[in-house]
């Protein structure tokens, strides 16, 4: 299943903001920092990233909904993938 990138604009914020934060904990490691201060930022970038993943999975069964509601036999098979992949991040 293909989801349209601006539709998923909110998710790419989310991903950017991690990646900063990843760069950030990098950064913090080899600045020396105290680990209490590290592992904070490893668990808030850990939480964009599910954030993101879940984003995507809402946005991925939304659509199944409508196509399965406009009689796409396809979106049956896509909404059990999607259910998968939800069930990875869980």
């Amino acid at each position: 299943m293909q989801i349209a990138t601006d539709t998923l604009a909110d998710v790419i914020v989310r991903l950017r903001r991690a990646q900063g934060q990843i760069g950030g904990v990098i950064q913090m490691i080899e600045d020396g920092r105290d680990c209490k201060d590290i592992v904070t930022q490893l668990a808030a970038a850990s939480r964009a990233l599910d954030r993101a993943g879940f984003k995507i999975i809402a946005t991925g069964l939304q659509q199944c909904i409508l196509e399965e509601r406009d009689g796409s036999g396809q979106a049956v098979v896509d909404r059990e993938q999607m259910e998968k992949l939800f069930l990875a991040l869980a």
